[in-house]
């Protein structure tokens, strides 16, 4: 007959490889409970990185309409100071008040305004006073 000690070693070994096989089908459980939290977290993190592509998008395109509209703006403005000092050049009246301006910021007083622009001397009195302590 068969030895009861080769039985019970036989025994021993096939529960200890059940309890093996029990081990790792519970170890495997924990892994595809990790893998399957990880491919979750991806998938979130893969949505998210998409909807910053789509705002950084957005943000580009608003800033390259924005630049345009600077442009359009910058160009308007260096037009209308074109034609600003095209006016100004046109009426001598309006060049003579303006070398006046300069010369009271330079420090000219009224008699030299007088003598300079020809304007009357309340006229040089009035633009000493408006434009004098600058």
């Amino acid at each position: 007959m068969v030895d009861n000690g080769f039985l019970i070693g036989a025994l021993i070994y096939v529960i200890a490889c059940l309890a093996l096989v029990l081990f790792q089908q519970k170890q495997l459980g924990k892994l595809r409970n990790k893998v399957d939290a990880l491919a979750l977290l991806l998938k979130e993190s893969d949505n998210q990185r998409d909807g910053f592509k789509r705002e950084l998008h957005e943000l580009r395109s608003g800033t390259i309409g924005v630049g345009k509209r600077v442009l359009e703006l910058e160009k308007k403005l260096a037009q209308q100071n074109a034609r600003i000092d095209e006016a100004r050049e046109q009426d001598p009246q309006a060049r003579l008040y303006s070398r006046a301006m300069k010369m009271v910021s330079l420090g000219a007083g009224i008699d030299e305004l007088v003598a300079e622009c020809e304007l009357p001397r309340a006229e040089a009195e009035l633009l000493l006073r408006l434009h004098g302590n600058r």
